[in-house]
């Protein structure tokens, strides 16, 4: 019997992914919650295996040679699971390049933009005190509506965002792009975004994924400790 792998959670964006593609995978895993608003991802045992302080992290107890590995970083996470299962990783070598270049882009693009509209468009108006920033809304907003575009475009040729196939680069970039609405962007112009969405969604491990431990999932309204926490000002 495989054993499970551990993974430690919360219910964000960049959580989901991990949820996504261990039940896509058929892999079994354990949820070891890491309560971000409580400051659980700077405790020390944490650490040893996220040294960024940041969830998700997985422990394989079954990695490579057989033995344990532990894994930070949602992509590095994406692309461990895809080799160790031979899944959602591209059928061809070109394949695998396209699909690397768009979780490329989901990580080093999509993820921090649309983070950062998040938090200045949602969070930083009701910190203490309130930091309502124009430029800083108008910038985020903007960058995501532009990689957005960029996205409607390559959906206009291929059914998904590295081809006429499924991949890793789907589960990384769908759990950002559904809250297009709390980043203050628009679908009209983007039919094509709009189809894969649904697309996506509809899959039931996308579905069985996105719900774990979502009643967990807190509003944009904060108590300031949590705020503190979340925003780096207590750390």
């Amino acid at each position: 019997m495989t054993p499970p792998i551990e993974l430690h959670y919360w219910p964000t964006p960049n959580g989901w992914k991990i949820t996504i593609a261990l039940e896509e995978m058929g892999l079994p895993y354990e949820v070891v919650l890491v309560n971000i608003g409580k400051g659980e991802q700077f405790e020390p045992d944490f650490l040893k295996i996220a040294p960024n302080n940041r969830m998700p992290a997985i422990v394989d107890p079954d990695g490579p040679d057989g033995a344990p590995v532990s894994i930070f970083e949602s992509g590095a996470i994406l692309q461990y699971l895809a080799r160790k299962t031979g899944q959602f990783c591209g059928p061809t070598q070109r394949d695998r390049i396209a699909v690397d270049q768009w979780l490329m882009w989901q990580m080093g693009g999509l993820g921090p933009m649309a983070g950062q509209a998040h938090h200045f468009l949602k969070y930083a108006p009701q910190m203490d005190p309130p930091q309502d920033l124009p430029y800083a809304k108008e910038r985020y907003r903007n960058e995501t509506a532009r990689l957005y575009g960029v996205l409607d475009r390559k959906l206009a040729e291929t059914e998904f965002v590295a081809g006429d196939f499924y991949s890793i680069a789907d589960m990384a970039i769908w759990p950002w792009a559904k809250g297009w609405e709390g980043q203050q962007q628009t679908l009209e112009d983007k039919p094509n975004m709009a189809r894969w969405l649904e697309t996506v969604g509809s899959r039931p491990a996308v579905k069985a994924g996105a719900a774990v431990h979502a009643e967990l999932r807190q509003s944009a309204t904060q108590d300031k400790a949590t705020t503190d926490v979340l925003f780096g000002r207590k750390y």
